[in-house]
């Protein structure tokens, strides 16, 4: 099947529920989303929201950060853990993350780790207290770590995190809220065997499920890969073509691109609905930085014509545009991006910067964005907007200070 540009925009931007924005509502399509793209990545950063609080802002219809809270720490639908990088997904999928547990353990459950004498003393202080922070355990040696030495209390619990001893109970703020996972998790999913027995069998999934994180991905490396454990491309590409074997993949060929896509069977009747054509309103939202659907740059660059770059780890005197910055989507393309900050204490959005693409018209979307800043704002909290005075912020958007 071959696609122009626009077709396979059109279709991510689809399966990614932004075409369009804000539809969903509530718990409910919060956690059929989530299944439906595997996982969200978290990152503790929080200049603005955090990331996956952007990253359902723009897609779930007034969306309050309690939602999410409650689907991860009262109902226990969703769970954190470790996929693409940090993530956040459907509880379901924990056997299939056993292969990860297991080796957490054999890293860090024996004789030889540094938090190895620890371990049982901090099952008897869970048990004793309940739920613990590192902080609690008061186990403040330092021990050698990934990153860094830290504190003892701190890679005990962390490690029995990985290999699944425990689950976050609860957050405050980014500090981790542990507890045991048979308290919580269900008997039935803790018990369930890894489905994926073989090493084959594992990329088969793995690839099938980022595929289907953003949609539509092409077969060359990516960052959407982050966070596999042990494919390298020749892997990654015999389960591309296992899959396509199966009936699994659908190959799709997008004009002006030598590489082949794929997307997941199941979504041909939801490709075939975009290519007849349905007409959807063009309406403006705002793009968290780790959002599922920047996860290849490359892709974005090629499809769009958009290149972003997530500038937080840039020195500053290399950085293009800003610290922490916002993409902005219109319709089917990119028409710019943003450097916000939100002051929680004076309930103020900040504008740092504001950069548009080129040839932009602003007349033909300044409704739309009028009514997603407002949406925005209702999501933050803001009562008002300033901009920083630098001779970057566009004179043409002295309005935005007038529409709250």
């Amino acid at each position: 099947m071959k696609l122009n540009k626009k077709q396979a925009r059109n279709f991510i931007l689809t399966h990614q529920k932004l075409m369009p924005p804000r539809k969903l509502e509530g718990k409910r399509d919060i956690l059929e989303y989530i299944k439906k793209v595997g996982c969200i990545q978290f990152d503790p950063l929080n200049v603005i929201a955090y990331n996956p609080y952007l990253v359902l802002q723009s897609r779930v219809r007034n969306f309050k950060g309690k939602y999410l809270q409650e689907l991860l720490y009262n109902d226990r639908k969703l769970i954190d853990g470790w996929d693409k990088n940090m993530s956040i997904y459907s509880v379901e999928d924990w056997p299939l993350f056993k292969r990860y547990r297991d080796k957490a353990f054999e890293r860090h459950g024996n004789e030889l780790s540094p938090i190895y004498n620890i371990i049982q003393q901090v099952r008897e202080s869970l048990k004793k207290n309940g739920p613990l922070t590192s902080k609690d355990l008061k186990l403040d040696d330092k021990v050698r770590w990934s990153w860094a030495p830290t504190r003892a209390g701190r890679a005990a619990l962390e490690s029995m995190y990985f290999w699944g001893e425990l689950i976050i109970h609860n957050k405050i703020g980014t500090r981790k809220v542990y507890d045991f996972s048979e308290k919580h998790l269900p008997s039935e999913i803790l018990s369930t065997p890894d489905p994926n027995k073989t090493m084959e069998q594992y990329f088969n999934w793995i690839v099938k499920r980022r595929i289907g994180a953003i949609g539509l991905l092409w077969k060359r490396s990516s960052d959407a890969w982050l966070g596999v454990d042990a494919m390298k491309t020749n892997e990654r590409n015999k389960a591309m073509t296992s899959l396509e074997a199966k009936g699994e993949l659908v190959e799709i060929e997008i004009e002006d691109i030598d590489y082949p896509f794929y997307i997941r069977r199941e979504e041909q009747e939801l490709l075939n609905k975009v290519l007849g054509d349905i007409k959807v309103e063009p309406q403006v939202s705002f793009i968290a930085p780790l959002d599922n659907l920047l996860w290849d740059r490359k892709l974005i660059k090629d499809l769009f014509g958009f290149e972003y770059k997530w500038e937080v780890y840039t020195p500053v005197n290399k950085r293009r545009y800003g610290y922490y910055v916002l993409p902005i989507l219109y319709g089917n393309k990119f028409i710019g991006r943003f450097e916000p900050k939100y002051h929680k204490k004076t309930r103020i959005l900040e504008i740092m910067n504001w950069w548009w693409e080129a040839d932009m018209d602003l007349e033909e979307f300044k409704q739309p964005l009028i009514d997603c800043i407002k949406q925005f704002t209702d999501f933050l909290g803001a009562t008002s907007i300033s901009f920083k005075d630098n001779s970057k912020t566009p004179e043409n958007l002295d309005w935005l200070q007038k529409i709250l």
